[in-house]
């Protein structure tokens, strides 16, 4: 197993840090959902943040085709836009209380998002112009969403125990998932042309490939709750354990590396490869953690 260095680098102001990305700039930017801020931190640097509402509960953010940060606020029910000096937009949804979670830059040059609460995929262009594909099912809490290797955007339904496929059209395909109750939450494309996923209720790792064929690998800890997964510039993917207090990688044969957070009880969600080559999670009780291997962190 390979060792790591974990640096955490509070980032304050309420606490908070829920998602978290790499924007064009170079820095890190990262949602701060209980004090309705958008936080910016290049790494070695201090911390920075936009205020947003403070009730507004932004979630998840991407990078988006424009040069600017795209995220959803989730209690507000809007999506948001950020440029990398600041300035910030927000989009109403057409769907009254739809709580908007998942946000992706899609293949078409729009950002596509998962509406929780409203069974439906939203897709807006960077002028704002929104349309909103109903699922073929109701309560599926469709949460995470990627851009797929195949021109699709594929999701997780989480209370549907299932990931689907939506085409730029709007084509939607459901896959159930092996394992009932697993509810699955973060997915992402890997490098070797599937979708990995998570299941925070059964404690592993999902992988389906796009004509849908579907493997899972166990955690040494099936309680350990996995949240989020994205790849890692060491080809391996990368997921943050929220119930097990750590962050994980996963190889592509399947190899399960896990480490233990520093501070009790941080309760890791996003995670993303950082600017400066190391892995970046949000914890969020008030950090962000920097994951670097031993060696590297010792130089």
């Amino acid at each position: 197993m390979t060792n790591v260095s974990i640096e955490e680098h509070p980032v304050g102001v309420g606490g908070g840090p829920y998602a978290i990305t790499t924007g064009p700039d170079g820095a890190l930017w990262y949602t701060l959902v209980h004090s309705g801020r958008i936080g910016r931190l290049v790494p070695g640097g201090e911390p920075d943040s936009h205020r947003l509402d403070p009730d507004c509960g932004p979630t998840v953010i991407t990078d988006g085709p424009d040069g600017a940060l795209w995220f959803t606020e989730y209690r507000a029910h809007r999506i948001g836009r950020i440029t990398t000096g600041g300035d910030v937009t927000e989009h109403p949804l057409p769907t009254a209380g739809s709580g908007p979670f998942g946000i992706t830059a899609g293949p078409d040059g729009a950002l596509w998002f998962t509406e929780t609460t409203a069974d439906r995929i939203g897709r807006i262009t960077t002028g704002g112009e929104v349309t909103e594909f109903p699922l073929p099912v109701t309560g599926a809490f469709p949460s995470a969403i990627t851009a797929g290797p195949d021109g699709a955007l594929w999701f997780t339904m989480n209370q549907a125990d299932a990931v689907g496929r939506i085409t730029v059209d709007g084509t939607v395909t459901l896959h159930p998932l092996p394992t009932a109750a697993c509810a699955p939450v973060g997915i992402t494309s890997g490098p070797d042309g599937a979708l990995w996923y998570v299941a925070i209720a059964a404690g592993h790792i999902g992988r389906i490939t796009t004509d849908g064929e579907i493997r899972e690998f166990p955690l040494p800890d099936p309680a350990g709750r996995p949240h989020a997964i994205t790849p890692g510039a060491d080809g391996a993917l990368w997921f943050t354990e929220w119930g097990g207090n750590r962050v994980g990688s996963i190889t592509t044969e399947g190899v399960i590396a896990v480490h233990d957070l520093p501070t009790p009880g941080s309760e890791p969600h996003g995670i993303t490869p950082g600017p400066d080559g190391a892995m970046w999670a949000a914890l969020e009780t008030g950090s962000l953690a920097r994951i670097t291997p031993a060696a590297a962190a010792s130089r």
